[in-house]
């Protein structure tokens, strides 16, 4: 039996302009590129960013401001009146706080993403977020806005309302999350039990 690599030359040999190369051009030259470093480092952090984006889906560089005196509010197709109304006037109790005070709009985005995971995953129908109204500030209300502009993107929201005063007033914000997969088969088995 003939060995694969003499089966090989047989066959470059048979095609006539096939020539080998010369044994010192063989090998490939390994040197590193003066800038690999750069492009290590640019190629990592290109990798972070993407990664950072399927992680946490809130995009928006530029948002819409909001006057810091007005209400946000947000209310996805299906959700019945009368649940958005007790939203609004603060009748559901409110199983999970978030305090964005003092932090930067990219800790307010990542804490807000993995916030509303977190209450998906604790069964939580209904959480207060406080931001503050950003009054007296170069720039009012950008967390109150960035809110504003965020939730809606997480299918988990479906509904969103700045709070009563007694829960922060216009610095703060009502979300009703949807049920947990776990929660509606639950609801399901309990309803389909009386029937």
């Amino acid at each position: 039996m003939a060995d694969e690599s003499d089966l090989f030359k047989g066959a470059m040999g048979a095609l006539g302009d096939v020539k080998p190369l010369p044994r010192e051009k063989q090998q490939a030259s390994l040197k590193k590129a003066v800038d690999s470093n750069l492009n290590l480092r640019a190629r990592r952090e290109a990798a972070t960013a993407q990664t950072a984006r399927e992680l946490n889906p809130l995009g928006g560089e530029f948002v819409d401001p909001v006057d810091p005196r007005d209400p946000i509010e947000f209310k996805r197709d299906g959700v019945q009146n009368g649940v958005y109304r007790n939203l609004r006037l603060g009748k559901y109790q409110v199983d999970a706080r978030l305090d964005l005070h003092n932090h930067t709009v990219e800790m307010a985005r990542s804490v807000l993403y993995q916030f509303v995971r977190d209450c998906m995953e604790a069964d939580v129908r209904c959480a207060l977020v406080t931001h503050g109204k950003g009054e007296g500030r170069k720039q009012p209300a950008v967390l109150k806005s960035c809110l504003n502009a965020w939730l809606p993107q997480l299918s988990e929201v479906l509904a969103f309302h700045s709070a009563q005063k007694q829960h922060g007033g216009l610095g703060a914000t009502y979300i009703l999350l949807r049920k947990s997969e776990r929660k509606r088969q639950q609801n399901w088995e309990q309803h389909s039990r009386r029937l």
